[in-house]
């Protein structure tokens, strides 16, 4: 429950001084170009402006990375939409109906709905936050390898549960991934798939090979287009089409509660995140939806679902940062570090002695939610200008930043050529119609699920009926079942009907 005098004390905190609020603005504008730009990435920004928060006071440091944080949550979301080039893996599946939007012409409007759903998703995130923190301590601490292995493989579940087309080419693409996944030491200490490569000890780099895959890998079937609009009646930024789409993102309450909840949960657990979470949203948005047939081809309840997930994350991850200490992210991870700079450590202790400040910081990031849908609406006029720039100039000037981003996140060229040969695969993969998103959730959940398997098998011994004493499991495992057979057994359905109208 909510601590009054600790309220009152951390509204005092922010309103005695303009220094938290300064830095707020600046810290959303880095957010959203660095997660507007393919190849760039928050925790990136976060990193190259840690050592400035050392001339700061602890919560204005804070402030400043959580607001970078908040501004790149939505940045993501508008190369994926334009360009169907997600800005991080939390927005995968907001490319899924997002770019079919902008491709129709209705990207002003995609956007406006993206930008609303994102601020309510981190409204929602933290007003829960501001109530639960306590509790979710508590919850998180109660989830072991096995709970964590279910999660891991009801993400996997995904494939089966995206693909519209082939069952079995979402299953094989999902298989490719987990493998490409594999590749490098194993959670045993053993080495796999590196051919002796020295590069390949630590695995396939994961951001270069999301960039290849969906980026690089679209920017090639872009260039038999001349625009990304077409109807050059439909290339011209609306500010009107952007405030629908922001107004129009409210008349789907229950998709952005659904997705807010899922994107807490999920957020909350540490190492999973809001690459988990906006694929979770997605897909059981879809599951529950009267016409799945419609995502995928420019649904607005894709882009709320997604985007209201993955937003609501932040205030998830910043739950198991502040209640224990323990980073959700790399974005986190780099929050962590300003604690070290300021010789604060996060956990239960921290919020017994400093609940006025934990309310403060949290009381900051809902003032951040109202900036961002000011600051965003100005970002997207400019942003939504994109399409107006032809694909022979566009091309290359994407692939140029991806592979100057690819090289920065490396160090060397493993992160370019991995782009590269990630991109010739997903540009294969497109044009015999199998799910580049299946390959992608592989390559993410499947180093996540051996890895959990093997401690779940080390702590039970190998004996079976260990599973019985995880309650959590058990439920996780059945709602897991749950979402994988029901979209088998209607679209087992939806085959009879025809057969049975034709038989009438």
């Amino acid at each position: 429950m909510l601590d009054l005098p600790a309220l009152g004390a951390a509204a005092s905190l922010l309103g005695s001084s303009w220094s938290p609020w300064l830095v707020v603005p600046p810290g959303l504008l880095i957010g959203l170009v660095f997660g507007a730009i393919p190849g760039l990435s928050v925790p990136i920004a976060m990193a190259v402006i840690l050592p400035l928060t050392l001339y700061l006071d602890f919560l204005s440091a804070i402030l400043l990375l959580t607001s970078i944080f908040t501004g790149g949550g939505f940045g993501a979301a508008i190369p994926a939409i334009l360009m169907n080039v997600p800005g991080s893996s939390s927005a995968v599946a907001t490319t899924f109906d997002g770019h079919p939007m902008a491709r129709q012409g209705r990207h002003s409007y995609a956007l406006g709905l993206a930008l609303a759903a994102s601020c309510v998703g981190s409204a929602a995130g933290y007003v829960i936050l501001l109530l639960v923190i306590s509790w979710i301590a508590d919850a998180v601490l109660r989830l072991g390898p096995l709970e964590m292995f279910a999660i891991a493989v009801w993400g996997l579940t995904l494939i089966a549960v995206l693909n519209e087309g082939s069952v079995a080419k979402g299953l094989l693409a999902g298989l490719l991934g987990v493998m490409m996944g594999m590749i490098g030491m194993s959670a045993q200490g053993d080495m796999r798939g590196t051919f002796d490569m020295l590069a390949l000890v630590d695995g396939i780099p994961k951001v270069p090979a999301l960039i290849g895959l969906f980026a690089a890998s679209e920017m090639f079937r872009l260039m038999r287009s001349e625009y990304i609009v077409a109807d050059a009646s439909l290339r011209r930024p609306e500010f009107g089409q952007i405030l629908d789409g922001a107004r129009d993102a409210f008349r789907h309450p229950g998709v952005l509660l659904r997705g807010s909840l899922i994107g807490i949960g999920v957020g909350a657990i540490p190492g999973v995140g809001a690459a988990v979470a906006n694929l979770l949203s997605y897909a059981e948005t879809k599951r529950r939806s009267a016409d799945p047939s419609a995502f995928g081809k420019g649904e607005p309840r894709g882009v709320a679902a997604s985007e209201s997930a993955n937003s609501s994350s932040e205030g998830g991850s910043m739950a198991t940062l502040l209640a224990l200490g323990i980073p959700g992210g790399s974005a986190t991870a780099v929050m962590l570090g300003a604690f070290a700079m300021h010789n604060v450590t996060g956990g239960p202790r921290f919020i017994a002695e400093n609940m006025d400040l934990v309310y403060a910081v949290i009381l900051g990031n809902l003032v951040q939610v109202v900036l961002l849908a000011g600051l965003g609406l100005g970002f997207l006029f400019v942003a939504a200008s994109l399409v107006r720039v032809p694909v022979r100039f566009l091309v290359p000037g994407v692939l140029f930043v991806a592979l100057m981003g690819c090289f920065s996140i490396t160090g060397d060229m493993m992160g370019p050529i991995t782009m590269v040969a990630c991109a010739a695969l997903g540009f294969w993969l497109r044009e015999h119609g199998f799910p580049v998103a299946a390959v992608v959730i592989g390559l993410l959940l499947g180093p996540a699920v051996e890895a959990e398997l093997l401690r779940s098998i080390q702590i039970s011994g190998g004996d079976p009926a260990f599973l019985l004493t995880r309650p959590i499991a058990i439920v996780i495992l059945l709602l897991l079942a749950a979402s994988l057979c029901y979209p088998l057994l209607r679209r087992r359905s939806r085959v009879r009907s025809p057969a049975a109208d034709a038989v009438g």
